[in-house]
C-alpha cells in the first residue's frame, strides 16, 4: 500500500507489519518435526538449519568453503615472527613481553627500563631485543615515536640518508609545511625536498592498523529513497533491518489446553506482552517511515541538485510537521541511515546549522557553506590564493553572512591548511614544475 505525504513524497509501507514482523507457526517448526510432540524439533535439524544446510538432507550437505577463517591479527603475526627468529630463550621472553606491549597501530608504549626490570634483565638487552624486533613485519612495527616509525620503513627502503633522518626529526616543520626551513635544515635544493615529501608521504605512520581485531561494520541503510517515474520520491522501509518477532499461536494453543488456571493466566499475560511488542515494533518502523518521508519533503532540492543545495533545518522543523516531540525524532534518526540517489546518508546528516543570507534571503545550511569553501580552496592557483577574509568577501557577494572565524573553523575541520601554507605549497610545487 502506499501514503502520499505531500504531492511529491509517497511513503511505500509495503504491508511490512504482516510481512517482516509477524512469521506464522510453521515457519518456526517445519512439517518435517520428528519430535514426541508437535513443538519438539529435531536436534539434528536445528543444527543442520544453523549451519546453513537442509533440513531433509545429510551433514555433508554443508560448504564448508562458507565458513570464514578467523582473521590473522597483529599480535599472531609477531608471536610467529618471534618463535622463528633466532633468540636465546631469554631474548625470546624479552621480545614476547615487547609485543604484549603494541598497540593496535604496531607503536610499543612501554618503557625499556621498566620492562627490565619486570623481567629481571639490564635495559640494553631490552633495547638490543627491541632494535632486532623492528626488523619484523610490518616494516615500521616496535617504534616508540612517528619520527622512528617512518624512519625503520625508509631504512628498509635504503632511503634513510642524512637529508632524510633530519627531515625525519623536523616532522613538525613538514606539518606546518615550511619547505624554505626544511631545506636549509637537509642542505638539498627544492626539487630533492618535494620528492623526500612525496616518499614520506608514500609510509605508513601507523603500520599495525591492517590487523586491527576491530571489524568494520557494513552500513545497511534503514529507509530508501527512489526516484518516481512522475518525479516524486517513493520512500521504503527496508525490510531486512526490521527486528522479527515471531508469536508461535499454536504453540499457545497446544500449550493452553494442558494447563491449569494459574497457568493459562501466565502464557495469556506472555501473549499480551508478545502483541505489545509487535505493536510497538510496527509504530517504531511506521515512526521512522514517517520521519523520514518528512526529510525527503524538506531536503527534495537536495536529492535533485546536491549538496549545494542543503537546507538548514533542525529536530523541531521535523517534529512539528509531523506532530511528534523532538526527542522522538532524535531517538529515530540516532544511528539511522538513508539510500538515496546521491549515495548513503545518516539521518543526522540532514539536520545542519543555519548560516544567515545578507538581507532578507533565505538562510543557508552549514554543510553547503562548507562544501562552497571546499570547491573555491580547491580552485586556487599559486598566484591567487584566498586568504580567509577573502573567503569572506566572495561568500558575501553571493549572499551568504558568516564570520572569519567560522571560516577558519570549517576550513580547520576539513584539514584545509592556512593560506599561507597552501601558497607555500602551490609555489614551491610550480617551481619544481609540477
Amino acid at each position: 500500500s502506499a501514503d502520499r505525504l505531500s504531492d511529491n513524497v509517497t511513503i511505500e509501507t509495503a504491508e511490512f507489519t504482516q510481512r517482516d514482523l509477524d512469521v506464522p507457526a510453521d515457519s518456526i517448526y517445519g512439517e518435517e518435526n520428528t519430535g514426541s510432540g508437535p513443538l519438539a524439533p529435531a536436534l539434528g535439524d536445528q543444527w543442520r538449519s544453523a549451519l546453513g544446510g537442509s533440513s531433509s538432507g545429510s551433514a555433508n550437505a554443508v560448504d564448508l568453503e562458507e565458513v570464514t577463517a578467523a582473521a590473522v591479527t597483529l599480535g599472531d603475526l609477531v608471536q610467529e615472527q618471534v618463535s622463528f627468529a633466532n633468540f636465546t630463550p631469554g631474548e625470546r621472553l624479552v621480545a614476547s613481553e615487547l609485543a604484549d606491549w603494541l598497540d593496535d597501530t604496531g607503536y610499543m608504549r612501554g618503557e625499556c627500563d621498566d620492562i627490565a626490570d619486570r623481567l629481571g634483565t639490564t635495559p640494553e638487552v631490552v633495547e638490543a631485543v627491541l632494535r632486532r624486533c623492528q626488523a619484523f613485519d610490518p616494516a615500521g612495527i616496535f617504534a616508540r615515536s612517528l619520527s622512528e616509525c617512518l624512519a625503520l620503513q625508509c631504512a628498509r627502503r635504503n632511503r634513510l640518508d642524512p637529508a632524510m633522518q633530519a627531515m625525519l626529526d623536523r616532522l613538525d616543520l613538514l606539518a606546518r609545511r615550511d619547505f624554505v626551513s626544511l631545506q636549509k635544515l637537509c642542505g638539498v635544493d627544492q626539487s630533492d625536498i618535494l620528492d623526500m615529501v612525496a616518499e614520506i608521504r608514500a609510509l605508513d605512520p601507523k603500520p599495525g592498523a591492517a590487523f586491527s581485531t576491530g571489524v568494520a561494520d557494513i552500513v545497511v541503510p534503514d529507509v530508501s529513497v527512489r526516484a518516481k517515474p512522475d518525479g516524486s520520491w517513493a520512500v521504503e522501509l527496508n525490510p531486512d533491518t526490521l527486528p522479527r518477532v515471531l508469536i508461535n499461536q499454536t504453540y499457545y494453543s497446544e500449550v493452553s489446553k494442558a494447563a491449569n488456571e494459574k497457568e493459562r493466566e501466565f502464557l495469556s499475560e506472555c501473549l499480551q506482552n508478545a502483541s505489545w511488542l509487535t505493536r510497538s515494533l510496527d509504530q517504531r518502523a511506521r515512526t521512522i517511515l514517517k520521519v523520514a518521508a518528512e526529510i525527503v519533503k524538506q531536503q527534495d532540492a537536495f536529492l535533485v541538485h546536491g549538496v549545494q543545495h542543503l537546507r538548514p533545518i533542525n529536530l523541531k522543523t521535523v517534529a512539528d510537521a509531523i506532530e511528534m516531540h523532538e526527542s522522538t525524532v532524535s531517538r529515530v534518526t540516532s544511528n539511522k541511515y538513508m539510500s538515496t540517489p546521491r549515495g548513503v546518508f545518516e539521518l543526522k546528516y540532514f539536520f545542519t546549522a543555519a548560516i544567515q543570507a545578507t538581507g532578507d534571503g533565505d538562510t543557508h545550511s552549514s554543510e553547503a557553506v562548507r562544501d562552497r569553501i571546499r570547491r573555491m580552496i580547491d580552485g586556487e592557483t599559486a598566484d591567487g590564493v584566498l586568504s580567509d577574509d577573502a573567503i569572506v568577501e566572495a561568500l558575501k557577494a553571493s549572499g551568504i553572512d558568516i564570520a572569519r572565524r567560522t571560516i577558519a573553523k570549517y576550513r580547520d575541520a576539513m584539514n584545509i591548511p592556512s593560506s599561507v601554507q597552501r601558497r607555500r605549497e602551490k609555489k614551491a610545487l610550480v617551481a619544481a614544475g609540477r
